[in-house]
């Protein structure tokens, strides 16, 4: 498949990279939009943000040696802040592949698992079918989709793509792959001046306020007619109505994500419309229970809020 989680362990860091960390469908895009129109005080006429906010676990065809990325990232000039996005996070584990160190900062961003793995089964969809056959996937593509998210929930997200050997598949399936063991491995960091903990919630309910504390941590500082921009460009609107910028468009000769496919309709509390049922949350929240045993970082991943408020 074309994650190759480890590549992020071969890149040379260099003091002042940023690392976007996010769960899958948790607001990476939007997160990546926000450090390049920071960083850029504004850029109306970017084509493709993962041009711009490379990916580290994206190979982009079957022969790409891992030398061929880390080339191109170690040539972007030192005079530009590099930014990059991940979908790991530290630790020793066997999934865990983030990088920590003192002299890189990383936004570390989390939504609620609900709303998160109910959003994972439209974006399966929205892949294109060209990255499915340059892949050599294109006869297991439809292994991957279900017809209604219950039994995407229960005979692929509980049980792990269909790829994996099962007895790599981890208590919990993707729940755990994708959100627990994200916030397990990155909340012993969440004090560390150099990591800046924010949540999707968080984010919605106060977009210009959420982008400043972002830019107040990564040390951009736009002029005032640059933060018009700046907050214009980072809107949900101007993202829906510029969302070919956002479909990794182009990294290949095609497009990866169809129209519509990455930046859909950023809700909170909407689980209900894409297929989220009462039984399912329950499940999520059981797993959850298992997977995640610090009660504040738990309770954080759900729900948000302060980090100095979240109490056991």
């Amino acid at each position: 498949m074309w994650l190759f989680p480890p590549l992020q362990k071969q890149v040379e860091y260099r003091t002042g990279d940023t690392v976007i960390a996010v769960p899958v469908k948790s607001g990476t895009t939007w997160m990546m939009n926000i450090f390049h129109q920071l960083r850029t005080g504004g850029d109306p006429d970017l084509k493709d943000i993962y041009a711009e906010v490379p990916w580290l676990e994206f190979k982009e065809r079957p022969d790409q040696p891992n030398e061929e990325l880390l080339e191109r990232w170690k040539k972007i000039p030192d005079s530009v802040r590099r930014g990059f996005k991940s979908h790991s996070q530290p630790g020793e584990g066997p999934g865990d592949f983030a990088v920590y160190r003192e002299d890189v900062k990383y936004v570390v961003l989390v939504r609620s698992p609900e709303e998160a793995i109910v959003s994972f089964k439209p974006f399966l969809e929205a892949h294109s079918k060209e990255i499915w056959k340059l892949w050599g996937m294109e006869e297991i593509r439809d292994q991957f989709l279900r017809p209604t998210f219950k039994e995407f929930y229960y005979e692929m997200a509980l049980k792990g793509f269909p790829t994996m050997p099962p007895h790599l598949v981890p208590p919990g399936g993707l729940l755990t792959m994708f959100f627990f063991s994200f916030i397990n491995g990155w909340w012993p960091l969440r004090n560390k001046p150099n990591v800046l903990f924010i949540h999707f919630s968080e984010m919605k309910k106060d977009h210009n306020g959420s982008v400043r504390k972002i830019a107040d941590f990564l040390d951009f500082t736009p002029t005032d007619e640059q933060w018009t921009n700046v907050m214009e460009y980072t809107s949900f609107p101007w993202m829906k109505a510029h969302q070919e910028k956002f479909e990794i468009a182009t990294l290949l000769p095609f497009k990866i994500i169809d129209d519509g496919g990455m930046v859909r309709n950023g809700k909170t509390g909407a689980a209900s419309e894409d297929g989220m049922t009462p039984e399912i949350a329950a499940d999520i929240a059981s797993w959850a229970e298992k997977m995640v045993p610090d009660t504040a970082a738990r309770k954080w991943l759900f729900e948000g809020g302060p980090l100095d408020e979240v109490t056991a």
